[in-house]
């Protein structure tokens, strides 16, 4: 009897490792979870463990905590930071880019793998929330005839500083102030703690708008060094301080974008304690800090905060209600200043939408919900990663993102990511082109792929397609 359960998950294991070798089950894929298999093969849930416990020895597997069991990647990430590659001034060439791109998104019948934006309902719970809306309107008919005032919904700042526990931080609601989207907080965080003039340290490359922002404050963007697995490089920033290169930093420490990595939580506290030392402020942007793959999610800089030079940024434009426009800021030592900006710029938010979002997090659903899509996004994820090792020719490279939905691939050497963007469009794909990433050429073989819409046939046809046209560029 013995005998022949061990030959029952040899033979699972030997299928497996068969159909991972053909393509059949390509790098990325999602395998059916231990009871699924031991159901649909009438095999004992011991059995199909040990063979996926064999797979795993064998390296062709992995597992993920409450995910689930992988197809391993065998694409390489990048590993080295661009900071020994030459920068240039922002072209003209390069900003006309974002316009071309902006304007490809907005084409009828184009695939879009640029836009950062999640898009189809099973990412949002908009049922749920548009009876929460119900009900308040129900209950509070006035709040519509009403002004609302900055720092905004008392409830919703509530119960995101109750959320803010997750990533190590201690807030009240008085530390937050609602905006318009975190690009709102973005700006007012710039306008108050910089002069026009001044040169603001941010990573390289970077969030793509910082640049466009930072040039309409009249601020000069100075790159600083980013690692593809360990973030921004603090040797640099303190470097860069010590020589008062920079009146102020901006970072994504958590989940960054474009890398999707995260800086490890000695640098942040060694961060933490160098902002302090030389007075020098940082805008922490953690829009995806809460679609952290890991569990428990790993602190922002602002947990290790001990005088107020950390202000942090983000929204639920990302995770739950787009149209709503909902951000917050945590303004540190200057809170009152960001206040007073508030209020001159845009005055508050809605309190209906505010008090909508309020009672929605209240109710325990929001973490209910961000747990699915953790699990959506490394999927799905892990998923494209394993077309690009299947369709993109020898020498890719793909981030393997700490969380969020976006990597950052690396082309072999010839491959000029404007030429790939530009043959992309004529077959109906759009793109994002390293170049929008950084001042200079550094990142011209770079791409960033968004991975948050659904991956159907047509989506897997637009990555095959991009495959082929690299090879072409060759």
């Amino acid at each position: 009897m013995g005998s022949k359960r061990t030959s029952l998950y040899l033979q699972l294991a030997d299928e497996l490792t068969e159909a991972i070798a053909s393509g059949r089950l390509p790098e990325g894929s999602c395998l059916p979870s231990l009871r699924e298999c031991a159901s649909q093969r009438n095999l004992s849930l011991n059995t199909v463990t040990a063979a996926y416990r064999l797979l795993e020895d064998r390296g062709l597997i992995v597992s993920r905590p409450q995910s689930g069991f992988y197809v391993r990647n065998t694409l390489e990430e990048p590993k080295y930071s661009a900071s020994r590659l030459s920068g240039a001034v922002l072209s003209e060439v390069q900003e006309d880019l974002m316009l071309t791109v902006l304007e490809a998104q907005r084409q009828p019948g184009h695939i879009d793998l640029a836009f950062a934006g999640p898009r189809g309902k099973r990412f949002y719970p908009g049922e749920r929330l548009m009876r929460i809306t119900g009900s308040v309107l129900r209950r509070q008919s006035e709040i519509v005839a009403t002004y609302a005032m900055p720092p905004g919904s008392k409830l919703l700042r509530e119960q995101i500083a109750r959320r803010s526990q997750r990533l190590g931080m201690a807030l009240t609601s008085d530390d937050i102030t609602l905006t318009h989207g975190a690009n709102e907080a973005l700006h007012l965080a710039l306008r108050a703690i910089t002069r026009a003039g001044d040169s603001i340290g941010i990573e390289a490359p970077s969030y793509f708008n910082l640049y466009p922002l930072l040039s309409a404050l009249g601020l000069k963007a100075v790159e600083i060094p980013t690692h593809p697995q360990l973030g921004l490089d603090v040797d640099s920033v303190e470097n860069f301080l010590a020589e008062k290169r920079v009146s102020a930093l901006v970072a994504m420490p958590n989940v960054h974008n474009p890398l999707g990595c995260t800086m490890p939580v000695a640098a942040k506290k060694r961060l933490a304690k160098l902002l302090a030392q030389y007075k020098v402020p940082l805008i922490e942007d953690s829009v995806y800090a809460e679609l952290q793959y890991r569990e428990p999610l790993e602190p922002t800089v602002k947990a290790f905060d001990e005088k107020g030079w950390v202000l942090v940024c983000s929204g639920f434009s990302k995770t739950l209600a787009p149209d709503y426009r909902l951000g917050w800021i945590v303004g540190g030592r200057f809170s009152q200043d960001i206040e007073r900006l508030k209020f001159a710029s845009s005055a508050s938010e809605s309190m209906l939408l505010s008090e909508t979002v309020g009672l929605y997090l209240k109710s325990g659903g929001y973490e209910h919900h961000l747990s699915s899509l953790r699990r959506l996004y490394f999927a799905q994820v892990s998923q494209v990663r394993g077309l690009i090792a299947q369709y993109f020719p020898e020498g890719t490279l793909a981030t393997q993102p700490t969380g969020g939905f976006v990597l950052w691939v690396e082309l072999p050497a010839k491959v000029d990511s404007l030429a790939l963007f530009q043959a992309a469009l004529k077959k109906g794909i759009v793109i994002m082109p390293g170049q929008i990433y950084a001042k200079g050429p550094r990142y011209r073989r770079c791409i960033r792929l968004s991975c948050c819409q659904e991956i159907d046939e047509r989506f897997m046809n637009a990555i095959r397609t991009l495959g082929k046209l690299v090879k072409n560029l060759l």
